[in-house]
């Protein structure tokens, strides 16, 4: 049953306080202005009877004696595993890819409970990106939570875009936040080519910062529709270090004490509230994450980073252009390594420790030490791990990069010193050395 009130107390910001009875945490309500215009408002604070309220479009225009309607329920996405492949929604749910809206679309729920543990089956699975530096070194696994942390100025949304259209995944499911429209643009031109299999939700820097809030909920609760129903979906989120900021300006708005450097209090539980929806179901599909997480002033101890950490498997650390090898960590890839090929794990070993001898020769010789032939051979190997290894713009198969990982070691090091074990190299060392 709908309930009215018609005295708001109290405005801060986008937030509006009132009193009210019987009123749950989350729920939609409706403000009618005197001007005859209507906006929405979801619930983010209790108190007793008193009701704080966070309006999407703001608090402008809008007077104490305006009515405000509660509508009994959350907010809802109207879902059609059909229709909603290849459209944009901003972050109320709404589409604005100039589209109708969904008609004969199922209501759910959105920010519902992370999946049942014991429905839950062990991650064996891997999804091929096409990039090396994932795939070979630290290899996403199927329901995964994974973050990429990223200095400002990296390429991040370009690399999410790059494995949009490369990874082997059923859906692909984007949610943008807080991106400029130049972004937007971004994505939504790249992502053209697989409309079929692909939605985005989007909240651009103009947009009401609750909206923001709302996205990964959005994204999530589409993903856990088609997992149900049996696909493989990868949630692409970027960026939560902008979800994080906006949870901020919301606890701000409503006079919460803050925590660390102003961010709310329960900031690990939203965040892990998020990335524990990855899920690989028994007799369905999964829900596998990846997720940018931009770090201010490259400060791995920033709360957003930091939380991060301790909910999420590993970490994709992207600096200078390129997926770190030493600062990146997939901590489920021994799940599957064995099951690829026989030469992936030793490959992988085998290639970081020749390229982690030439990073220290790089750094000796430019202090100025004399260089051996052997420490030649280490550099001119380095330049070549990092051309055809390190490059984002690589889209090759698992078998494709690891005989490319052979023929690049081959190339600049004799058989006994390329730290492989025998049986490998008697296996899959290439015919013609070069």
């Amino acid at each position: 049953m709908k309930k009215f009130y018609h005295k708001i107390e109290s405005m801060t910001g986008p937030v509006i306080s009132l009193h009210a009875d019987n009123i749950t945490y989350g729920e939609l309500a409706r403000v009618h202005k005197s001007n005859g215009e209507k906006t929405f408002a979801q619930v983010i604070g209790l108190k007793g009877s008193r009701v704080s309220l966070q309006v999407f479009s703001g608090s402008k225009g809008i007077r104490t004696d305006d009515q405000v309607e509660f509508l009994g329920h959350s907010i809802k996405l109207n879902f059609s595993p059909t229709h909603m492949l290849g459209r944009i929604f901003k972050g109320s749910g709404e589409p604005i890819d100039q589209r109708p809206a969904l008609s004969q679309a199922e209501q759910i729920n959105i920010a519902g409970p992370s999946f049942n543990p014991s429905k839950r089956v062990v991650p064996s699975r891997m999804i091929q990106t096409g990039l090396p530096m994932i795939d070979l070194f630290n290899t996403l696994v199927e329901s995964q939570k994974m973050p990429i942390f990223s200095v400002a100025g990296e390429p991040y949304n370009e690399l999410l875009a790059r494995i949009a259209l490369q990874a082997e995944a059923d859906i692909i499911i984007l949610g943008a936040m807080g991106v400029k429209h130049d972004e937007y643009a971004y994505f939504k031109s790249q992502l053209e080519s697989r409309r079929d299999r692909s939605i985005m939700f989007v909240h651009t820097a103009a947009d009401p910062v609750v909206e923001c809030v709302l996205i990964p909920d959005l994204a999530l609760a589409a993903a856990e529709q088609y997992a149900l129903s049996g696909l493989r979906v990868l949630v692409l989120l970027s960026d939560m270090t902008a979800f994080s900021d906006a949870l901020k300006e919301i606890s701000i708005a409503m006079d919460k004490i803050p925590s660390n450097r102003g961010y709310p209090g329960d900031l690990y539980s939203q965040l892990a509230s998020r990335y524990e929806k990855a899920v690989d179901i028994e007799g369905a599909g999964s829900i596998t994450i990846l997720a940018v997480t931009s770090m201010p002033g490259d400060d791995l101890t920033h709360p957003v980073p930091d939380n991060t950490g301790y909910i999420t498997e590993g970490q994709l650390y992207l600096k200078n252009g390129c997926i770190d090898p030493f600062g990146s960590l997939s901590r489920l890839k021994q799940l599957v390594n064995n099951k690829t090929r026989d030469d992936h794990a030793p490959l992988m070993n085998a290639m970081i420790r020749l390229y982690d001898s030439a990073k220290k020769v790089r750094q000796q010789a430019s202090m100025g030490f004399s260089i051996s032939s052997y420490d030649q051979k280490l550099l001119a190997y380095a330049d070549e791990f990092e051309l055809c290894m390190m490059d984002l713009n690589i889209n090759l198969s698992l078998n494709e990069q690891l005989d490319l990982g052979w023929r690049v070691i081959a190339k600049h090091f004799p058989k006994e010193e390329s730290d492989l074990p025998s049986k490998l190299i008697e296996r899959f060392w290439p015919v013609t050395e070069v």
